[in-house]
């Protein structure tokens, strides 16, 4: 009898440690992520829209209206290969170009939006990204 109880307490103990020491979930972006991507997931830098260049806000006030765009790739999927973003399902990102002042093609600059209404903007073609802060 004594042993039982002891039985008892043991694992009444142990299943009230596992629920109280279990991670909250993960945000929809992160819940397919390994442990290992979510370990060097790098802390992104935030920048305010009035700190972007003008062409930037200018393709931000494009986006939010839904065009017209200058570019036949602008509003494509952008895959996130490099892993930069939130790791996230295949389609969830779209990506827009921002004209860079005097180059002849569409330039280094991007803002990525995010399903949930979230900006990025890269200026050196996704090597890193800022969150906008609209």
């Amino acid at each position: 009898m004594i042993r039982m109880g002891i039985g008892c307490t043991v694992l009444l103990f142990l299943s009230g440690h596992a629920v109280i020491n279990s991670p909250a979930p993960l945000p929809v972006a992160f819940a397919n992520s390994s442990p290992m991507e979510l370990a060097f997931q790098p802390a992104m830098p935030t920048v305010s829209v009035k700190q972007l260049p003008p062409e930037a806000r200018q393709t931000i006030t494009l986006i939010q209206r839904g065009g017209p765009f200058p570019y036949r790739k602008d509003g494509t999927i952008f895959g996130n290969r490099e892993k930069r973003l939130p790791i996230a399902p295949g389609r969830y990102y779209r990506e827009y170009t921002v004209p860079t002042p005097g180059s002849r093609d569409r330039g280094a600059r991007r803002i990525v939006t995010g399903q949930q209404q979230e900006y990025y903007y890269t200026q050196n073609h996704y090597r890193s990204f800022s969150k906008v802060k609209l």
